[in-house]
């Protein structure tokens, strides 16, 4: 099952976020601003988190929220 199918068939958040935090990791290159680089990695600092960490979780927050 996937994303998709997931959606379909109504998961609940808590599903969909397990779901997206699993399975393995994979190398992401990504082009972003300079200045918005350095702001995330600043935001991610005062919340204790890690650039990486703070991306996947705005990641899958986007994509709860579009399962809604």
């Amino acid at each position: 099952m996937d994303y998709t199918d997931m959606l379909k068939d109504g998961a609940s958040p808590t599903e969909l976020r397990q779901y997206l935090a699993d399975g393995g990791t994979v190398a992401v290159t990504i082009r972003i601003p300079a200045n918005l680089r350095d702001s995330a990695k600043q935001a991610a600092v005062l919340r204790g988190t890690s650039f990486s960490a703070l991306i996947r979780e705005c990641m899958i927050d986007e994509l709860i929220k579009e399962g809604r």
